[in-house]
């Protein structure tokens, strides 16, 4: 399937949402009820590299870019990914992370990785052409797999190095070449539980640019197996009912909503849990 780029006028519009990055961290205005962005024909602090143009937002261009320093102007502040999500509505949230995941692959992508020539962009959006050998290079995306996986009345929790102190969640992993998203579930559960799943159902997916993910989420029954967690994938995993959960993924993330799904399930109201 042929991408296909849309020509970008980027005169006579509207003045652009500024979505401007700190490393990892975004710009956002001063506001104790809702995050909002700067605007205006000019960034609101001076920029490292040229912005990308990342989409519209309530019919406003946004713009992405690079921070030439730490300082924050007057009226705003940084901010990271995560608790932006706390302070502003999804489709901002979204917009987020859209913006530093394009700003990214702008910044890496200057270099042809076939031949080593400079990269030009084009009328098309969101598209790096090699200036020499004519390789196109698009946006990268890493799809992973996420699944609850369900035993009757419990469900498969554990804890990976990389979540926040206290913070249980259940399975995730990335899809490997030349396999089926449900054949990653069912690969990443036994890799790191040694368990053996079945009837893998989709449930649901989500954008996640931490860095560049498109989290597809599923759940699945235990089939077989004693649980038996990978030391060098997972901390610690369990089986847990709806009366004994650890604490768990905030509301941020697919994980959650899996988690929510199982309780709402045994018949309890997930909004118990809190945030």
């Amino acid at each position: 399937m042929k991408r296909k780029g849309k020509t970008l006028d980027m005169n006579e519009r509207p003045d652009p949402l500024w979505f401007v990055f700190q490393r990892r961290r975004v710009l956002i205005l001063d506001d104790p009820a809702e995050a909002g962005f700067p605007d205006g024909a000019e960034p609101p602090v001076p920029l490292v590299g040229p912005a990308v143009l990342a989409g519209d937002l309530d019919g406003r261009p946004v713009r992405a870019a690079r921070a030439a320093g730490d300082a924050a102007p007057a009226g705003a502040t940084w901010i990271g990914l995560r608790s932006l999500h706390a302070r502003t509505r999804d489709a901002a949230f979204r917009m987020a992370g859209r913006a530093l995941q394009l700003l990214e692959w702008d910044e890496t992508h200057r270099w042809c990785g076939r031949c080593g020539r400079p990269t030009v962009t084009g009328d098309a959006s969101h598209v790096r052409t090699c200036s020499d050998c004519g390789l196109a290079h698009f946006p990268r995306l890493a799809p992973a797999v996420i699944v609850s996986v369900v035993d009757g009345d419990r469900i498969l929790l554990a804890r990976s190095p990389g979540l926040p102190k206290g913070i249980y969640s259940v399975l995730a992993g990335f899809v490997e070449p030349g396999e089926t998203l449900e054949e990653a579930v069912e690969r990443e559960v036994f890799e790191e539980t040694r368990i053996r799943v079945g009837d893998v159902q989709y449930f649901g997916s989500q954008p996640w640019p931490f860095p560049h993910s498109l989290m597809v989420g599923f759940t699945a029954r235990y089939a077989s197996g004693t649980l038996a967690p990978d030391p060098a994938e997972l901390e610690d995993a369990g089986w847990y009912d709806v009366d004994t959960l650890p604490t768990v993924s905030p509301r941020i993330s697919i994980a959650r909503a899996l988690i929510d799904a199982f309780i709402a399930s045994t018949g309890r109201d997930p909004s118990l849990l809190g945030d």
